[in-house]
């Protein structure tokens, strides 16, 4: 039995896993990132964070063939280098090289959210499908393409990057340094900025049932209140969703995906979330007449679909 390690390196937490060859995950570990650090103190980390998954799957790293890393930023596949990765406060690191030096197995990388959209083709909603899009809604918005059974990636690995293309010209600020892009209104941070700027207004409304100052607000606080009945909380969730379907129509128009899979914690809200972007698209596709739709539908893997995909990545071209 062949046994791979996938590693998602996230701007909080180091999660790895052991995988199998029918893409299951025998077990897990994880350490916290601690950003900011020096390179080889994270890299470190990086690689005990894999040998811990490999103790807690009961094999050694003699029985690993392959160790994947999603990074959070800009990776160059042909040198192995993480060129940018702006929340672990790291540039220029080939940690490639770096990782097999600590763990003597074959490592391998990719963009987290490309990791995780390969995760969901191979083993979650969009296996089977030829022409697969993931969109991942959390503190940014991230997703990658499947196209023709390959990750599109663009020239310089850079490709998929939905969250800042923009939707309202001269609109807010992004930390990219555009205005208007898509993750500053359809991200989940920008969703609790949204809820508490309702809240400061409409100091009646039921969002302060359901969180009591605006430091608790999170991506759920609008959900509860509107399922109350609260007219604040369902115009927010309204406009939400609104901003949200209009990239997805966008994305559809562009790439024509079989399927298209909504992630992120945001997603576990189910058709309260993803029924009205179900609506918008279908009034508003391009497609509309067309014989063969795109499937929308929830993420399968949670949390450990960049762990999963990651784990393969020496599978891709």
């Amino acid at each position: 039995m062949n046994y791979r390690i996938g590693l998602d390196v996230g701007g909080t937490t180091l999660k790895a896993g052991v995988v199998d060859e029918q893409y299951r995950l025998l077990a897990k570990a994880a350490l916290p990132t601690n950003p900011g650090r020096c390179a080889a103190a994270m890299l470190d980390d990086m690689a005990a964070v894999c040998k811990k998954a490999a103790e807690n799957a009961g094999v050694s790293l003699a029985d690993i063939t392959a160790v994947g890393a999603g990074f959070p930023g800009t990776c160059n596949l042909e040198t192995g280098e993480m060129e940018y990765a702006n929340n672990l406060g790291l540039s220029h690191v080939f940690a490639c090289d770096e990782l097999k030096k600590r763990l003597h197995v074959p490592v391998f990388m990719e963009n987290d959210a490309n990791a995780a959209a390969f995760g969901e083709y191979l083993a979650g909603a969009g296996r089977g499908a030829k022409n697969f899009l993931c969109l991942t809604f959390g503190t940014g918005v991230g997703g990658g393409v499947i196209l023709d059974g390959k990750l599109l990636r663009g020239f310089n690995f850079a490709g998929g990057e939905f969250g800042h293309t923009v939707i309202v010209a001269d609109g807010l600020p992004c930390a990219c340094g555009r205005r208007g892009c898509y993750e500053a209104y359809a991200s989940v941070s920008a969703l609790i900025e949204q809820t508490k700027a309702a809240m400061e207004a409409h100091p009646e409304s039921a969002l302060w049932q359901a969180a009591n100052t605006l430091d608790a607000v999170n991506g759920k606080t609008v959900f509860d209140a509107a399922e109350t009945g609260d007219e604040t909380a369902e115009t927010v969730l309204s406009a939400y969703l609104r901003l949200v379907g209009i990239g997805v129509v966008n994305f559809i128009n562009v790439f024509q995906p079989d399927v298209l899979a909504i992630g992120g914690a945001i997603s576990d809200q189910g058709e309260t979330f993803i029924a009205p972007i179900r609506d918008q698209v279908t009034a508003e596709r391009y497609s509309k007449y067309a014989q063969k739709q795109c499937v929308i539908r929830k993420a399968a893997l949670g949390g450990d679909a960049g762990i999963v995909g990651a784990a393969f990545l020496d599978t891709l071209d």
